[in-house]
């Protein structure tokens, strides 16, 4: 979650954060909004649900939109194929899948903004404007892969297009190809949350503030989850015997992470099983 937005803080084992400058991030997303043709909405694939926007219809209006689901390279292939298709049923949008690591996807997102971003273009040369280059914007929640999309589509051209006529001077743009002007600053959708299981999950992904929870009542949740849906996975990962319960307690002592006294270092241990998660160590998982 980003520090712009939101402060956020630990009450009672539950995460917790209250309304900083969301007013202000909705109005400043709105105006950029105003800017484009079409966008392109993250998602992390880990959580095709969770990194979701409930209002996002009515953020973005009657703007068209392609959906990516990002960090695809985390997640089981066919798995991420039947959440590409049911998504694709509820939202009537383009979805595509899309991974900092590999560039193969690129031209699919590139065409798809195109055919998005057309029939605006061709309304605005029906009022005696001539043909422009499609203009389009990155948003998403916070730490879904807004900057690294953007750093992958920009990669093959980095040349900046300045200011447009009708278009704000402080906005920076990038020519694609040319055929598309991409907005360089990613459109950071504001965070309202009031349901735990689903910010529980945002922060097994490391979308919300560091100070919104503690380590060790996530890495519990999520060991929680893992052991329902992917048991198998993680008990081979931390070599853990069949008969042994999926705690940090044991992760521990498998790895004898132990400190004074004798005593397991859970703290240490809560940090490793996020960061094996997060980074597609124990498992490729989606956990909606």
């Amino acid at each position: 979650m980003s520090n712009e937005t939101e402060k956020s803080q630990v009450i009672h084992g539950h995460i917790h954060w209250y309304p900083g400058h969301i007013a202000k991030a909705e109005k400043k997303l709105k105006e950029q909004l105003s800017l484009v043709d079409a966008v392109i909405e993250v998602l992390d694939a880990r959580l095709p649900l969770s990194s979701r926007y409930g209002d996002i219809e009515k953020l973005l209006g009657e703007k068209p939109r392609l959906i990516l689901l990002n960090k695809s390279d985390l997640v089981n292939e066919q798995e991420l194929k039947d959440w590409t298709k049911r998504l694709e049923k509820e939202t009537f949008c383009p979805v595509l899948t899309s991974d900092a690591k590999h560039s193969n996807d690129l031209n699919k997102i590139t065409n798809k903004i195109i055919e998005l971003s057309e029939p605006r273009i061709q309304a605005l040369m029906k009022k005696g404007l001539l043909r422009r280059a499609a203009r389009v914007m990155v948003v998403g929640m916070p730490n879904v892969g807004k900057s690294s999309v953007i750093n992958k589509l920009t990669k093959t051209s980095k040349a900046k297009v300045g200011a447009k006529a009708g278009v704000t001077r402080q906005q920076q743009w990038v020519r694609i190809n040319p055929k598309i002007d991409l907005l360089d600053t990613p459109g950071i959708i504001p965070m309202k949350q009031d349901n735990q299981d689903r910010a529980r999950k945002l922060a097994f992904v490391n979308s919300v503030s560091q100070n919104a929870y503690e380590d060790e009542m996530v890495a519990r949740e999520l060991l929680l989850i893992l052991k329902e849906k992917y048991a198998q996975n993680v008990y081979d990962y931390y070599k853990l015997k069949s008969d042994e319960d999926l705690t940090l307690e044991n992760i521990a002592k498998s790895r004898n992470w132990i400190i004074k006294g004798a005593q397991l270092d859970i703290q240490r241990t809560s940090a490793y099983v996020l960061g094996d998660f997060r980074n597609g160590k124990t498992g490729k998982f989606i956990l909606d």
